[in-house]
């Protein structure tokens, strides 16, 4: 018979219900979701009060409920499960708990269903028979005490026999005692005799003598040997002498084999280096979205990244040695791609479609990789995925067509001219948004690229790994570029471009900016002259960011084309009739290859260069002039360019600026970073976890303490619990973002630790919203380390460093618990490798317990040179994770007691320590591992 639904439900309710033992379902969470009337008796408590609680709080022991529950989803089910569960009115019953997962229609684990039979009876019952064991055992050993005891009475009694025998032997001693006394009065006749004895010997004596002269002719005869003795001994000491100079040679030659020992450690670890460099460049490869594929001279792939094997929907194995151009709609133009890259060197923005699911069309940029000796092994193939650019490129040409076609129809076809041509508008803010929303979120992944180049550049490398190093770097600084223009266009074409009126001052603004051209101008060895006119107002209203652009477009267009010769850099104020403002003439001159009179018309215009040749030689996108003109003109000013070819450029720009009273805000001078200033407290607000890797990297480098907060909220906790110097505060963060933890740092905390603002969009940033907050200071990513440290230094304004003869007193907060471990040289001597620090601190965790057991089993069977052993084994492993030195020498204190086998009090105390400290530094160090851990797969 078919059951409804209800009836169903019904039915399981009552087969739960009729069960004697208690049964419960549980969620996925741990959390009781039914119940039966048995259950409700053994806990006391009703059905209302048990749903949604925690299924391990009616135990006496949660953790193993947990552990229980938790057995059931990863298995299935578990059987005969021991708990003891918990009465309202603290009573205790024992049971044994069966359960098993519980599914939907679609296999789907919803929960668990458990089931508990009591055995409290069964406990007690066993208890009982034990106890009876226990019982008949002593009633046993009592029988034999007695029988015991019976043959101690009878040896007691063997006893007082042999006593009596004792006093019966005394009586017969004190008889021989009158014997002895008669004995010796006998004894003093016999001393008459000997005396007369006495006379005789003397007169031997004198036989005696008569034999020594003898004997001291004997002598002379020995001392003549002994010379000869002599003599063998100088022999035996000139053998002496050859064999103590063989030793030194021996010494000699062991000298050179430790040498030739160490020369062969410092290989290994330039290897391993080398290997973790080669394991590195894996990683960044394989962070890439961007299908990458690397291409032998013949065409055959050779490798490639997860992005490549996923969209073309094939595995690694099938890839490796596959011809490159199967995997493309038009297999020749594929081929020619890879045979341009080996008769150019490069390629860069060669379409193509990749055959997959949906036809992908991509951008190819490549090109070549040698070996040491600059023979040609390969090409290296990126793709870019310009699907979605195609789709708005063409939705925007359809929409404008449309407009056009729009504007020659009659009159009363006018409303639908006015649709087509807001069809176009929305494309264009289509692209737009694109645009701004692909160029920040290829910002980030770009800090940590170019941030961790300029690390790995700052290690030990082989001139080849320099090489390819800094190449990455300068595409990667080329890029940001490109992003930068990009963004700015974007939000130029969107009408979105805010200017400012605050207070800077112009001067030391200018010379911060022309600072970042040092070294590149310093590299062409060109001359960099600035005509700053002393007369302008030290402080003046405007825009100092955009007026930064401008500078910084102009210049960096000069040292691009300029290949010697000078670059001039002029700043001066024009006459002018107006009281509360000034006129200011830039001009940026060159001797560089110049522009050809017609092409001085569109040089301002968006994708604009000076010839077809420009971009190929110099790189660039051409957009940097057209947004300078569209910074300046907004503004009321107005740019101009003279040239002349083979002799340079000049551009000029006149700008009006505001006077004031006021201090300058946000001033971007700073000062010069003091090499001896370490001990710098460093709080870094970061959501992104491979931006906070990179900036602990960075601060660890400047020599700083530092701390890394996800949101500002955890920023907040922290500071409430620990004073810093200096916080680094990204703006967008989860939860709490950086103008709002900011703003409750000042206002609520009443906090004035200087606050430096971290954004990836400098362009964009609110710095009003920055003032308004409390913000000290900003900088941009990809952060300038050199600049990063100069900033922080400058506000931190630290007072002298105390003699280090001075003490220090490190004072703790109350309830904070101290690590037994410090892992800063494991992080230095690894290089802030996360991977080989993992395999190192495995390595420390797999040995160490088998070393603490073997420690306390040796020092209870006094087993000394087992002891010693284990303990030697452990010594080298406290400096690597930062155990305190104390415990060294109480390892080396308890290896002493060890052989020697004495005190063998401080033996246990030093073992008990030792035991003790090595378990805490494991417990510490699987956190550490598993954080790392969570931080890779994060990654």
């Amino acid at each position: 018979m078919t059951r409804t639904k209800s009836q169903k439900s019904q039915y399981a309710r009552s087969l739960l219900e009729a069960s004697l033992d208690p049964l419960v379902t549980i969620s996925a969470e741990g959390k009781i979701t039914d119940v039966n009337e048995a259950l409700m008796k053994v806990t006391g408590l009703q059905r209302e009060e048990l749903i949604g609680t925690d299924f391990s709080t009616y135990f006496t022991s949660p953790k193993k409920a947990q552990e229980g529950y938790l057995q059931v989803f990863e298995k299935g089910f578990v059987s005969g499960y021991p708990l003891t569960i918990k009465h309202k009115d603290g009573g205790l019953i024992d049971v044994l708990y069966n359960a098993s997962v519980y599914k939907d229609s679609r296999g789907n684990v919803l929960g668990v269903f458990a089931a508990a039979r009591d055995v409290t009876e069964q406990k007690w019952a066993i208890e009982l028979r034990k106890a009876n064991k226990e019982l008949a055992f002593q009633n046993e050993e009592k029988e034999k005490r007695a029988a015991e005891l019976v043959i101690a009475n009878k040896e007691l009694l063997f006893q007082n026999k042999e006593k009596e025998k004792r006093a019966a032997e005394l009586s017969v001693a004190n008889i021989e005692l009158v014997f002895q006394n008669g004995e010796k009065e006998k004894r003093a006749a016999e001393l008459v005799i000997a005396n007369e004895e006495l006379v005789f010997q003397n007169k031997e004596k004198e036989k005696r003598a008569a034999e020594l002269s003898v004997a001291n002719i004997e002598l002379v005869f020995q001392n003549g040997e002994k010379e000869k003795r002599a003599a063998e001994l100088g022999v035996a000491n000139g053998e002496l002498a050859f064999q103590n100079n063989e030793k030194e040679k021996r010494a000699a030659e062991l000298n050179i084999a430790n040498k030739e020992l160490a020369f062969q450690n410092d290989e290994k670890e330039k290897r391993a280096a080398e290997l973790r460099l080669a394991n590195y460049a894996r990683s960044l490869i394989e962070a890439s979205r961007d299908p990458l594929v690397t291409i032998s001279t013949a065409g055959k792939i050779t490798d490639m990244n997860e992005a490549f094997v996923s969209i073309t929907a094939s595995t690694r194995e099938k890839l490796v040695g596959s011809d490159f151009g199967i995997y493309f709609t038009d297999p020749v133009k594929a081929r020619e791609i890879y045979e341009e890259v080996f008769t150019e060197g490069f390629v860069a923005d060669y379409p193509l479609t990749i055959i997959d699911h949906g036809l992908t069309a991509v951008l190819f940029n490549g090109s070549v990789y040698k070996n040491e000796k600059g023979d040609v092994l390969g090409a290296v193939v990126v793709a870019r995925d310009i699907t979605e650019q195609k789709r708005i490129e063409k939705e925007l040409i359809e929409a404008k067509v449309a407009a056009e076609l729009a504007t020659t129809i009659a009159e009363e076809a006018k409303e639908k001219a006015e649709s087509a041509a807001q069809i176009a508008e929305s494309a264009v803010k289509a692209k737009q948004q694109f645009l701004s929303n692909m160029s920040h979120e290829i910002r980030t992944p770009m800090n940590a690229i170019i941030g961790f180049t300029k690390v790995v550049l700052k290690t030990d490398l082989s001139a080849k790994q320099r090489e390819y190093l800094t190449a990455i770097k300068i595409s990667g600084d080329s890029l940001i570029v490109l992003i930068n223009d990009i963004l700015d266009l974007a939000k130029v074409d969107a009408g979105k471009m805010v200017f400012e009126e605050i207070p800077f001052k112009m001067a030391s603004s200018l010379s911060a900016m022309l600072h970042l051209f040092e070294t590149k101008i310093q590299e062409k060895n060109l001359l960099l002259i600035k005509e700053y006119d002393e007369t302008i107002p030290e402080v003046l209203i405007g825009d100092p960011v955009r007026l930064h652009q401008i500078i910084l477009n102009l210049v960096s267009n000069a040292v691009k084309f300029t290949s010697r010769g000078k670059i001039t850099v002029s700043v001066r104020m024009l006459a002018s009739e107006e009281e509360e403002k000034v006129n200011i003439e830039f001009a940026i001159s060159d001797t560089g290859i110049g522009i050809t009179e017609d092409k001085l018309e569109r040089i301002f215009d968006n994708f604009q260069q000076a010839s077809s040749g420009t971009s190929r030689l110099y790189g660039g996108t051409g957009l940097g002039l057209a947004i300078v003109k569209q910074l300046v003109e907004p503004q009321g000013g107005s740019i101009q360019v003279k040239s002349k070819i083979g002799e340079g450029t000049t551009f000029s720009f006149i700008l009006s600026f505001g006077k004031t009273n006021e201090e300058a805000v946000l001033d971007v001078i700073f000062a010069e970073p003091d090499k001896e200033i370490k001990d710098i407290k460093v709080l870094v607000v970061e959501d992104i976890a491979l931006n906070q890797l990179l900036m602990k990297t960075l601060l660890d480098d400047f020599g700083f303490e530092r701390d890394i907060a996800e949101n500002g909220r955890i920023a907040i906790k922290k500071l409430e619990a620990k004073s810093y110097d200096i916080i680094l505060m990204d703006l967008q963060m989860p939860e709490m973002n950086g103008f709002e933890a900011t703003e409750y740092i000042r206002n609520t905390m009443n906090l004035k630790t200087p606050i430096i603002a971290l954004t990836a969009d400098v362009t964009t940033v609110d710095l009003e919203k920055c003032r308004v907050v409390g913000m000290d200071d900003y900088i941009s990513k990809p952060v300038d380390e050199r600049l990063l440290c100069s900033k922080i230094v400058s506000l931190v304004k630290r007072p002298p460093l105390l003699a280090q003869d001075e003490d220090v007193v490190v004072q703790i907060l109350p309830g904070k618990i101290v690590s037994c471990i410090d892992l800063t040289f494991l992080n230095q001597r690894t290089k802030s490798d996360p991977k080989l620090m993992m395999e190192m601190i495995s390595l420390y965790l797999e040995q160490t317990p088998p070393l603490i057991s073997t420690m306390k089993k040796s020092f209870a069977e006094k087993d000394w040179t087992t002891l010693y052993s284990a303990v030697h084994k452990m010594i080298p492993s406290f400096s690597i994770m930062g155990i305190h030195t104390d415990f060294e020498k109480k390892a080396r204190a308890l290896q002493e007691f060890a052989s020697t086998q004495q005190q063998p009090e401080e033996i246990s105390a030093l073992v008990l320590q030792l035991g003790n400290v090595c378990t805490q530094a494991c417990t510490e160090l699987k956190q550490e591992y598993n954080k790392m851990k969570t931080s890779i797969h994060e990654n």
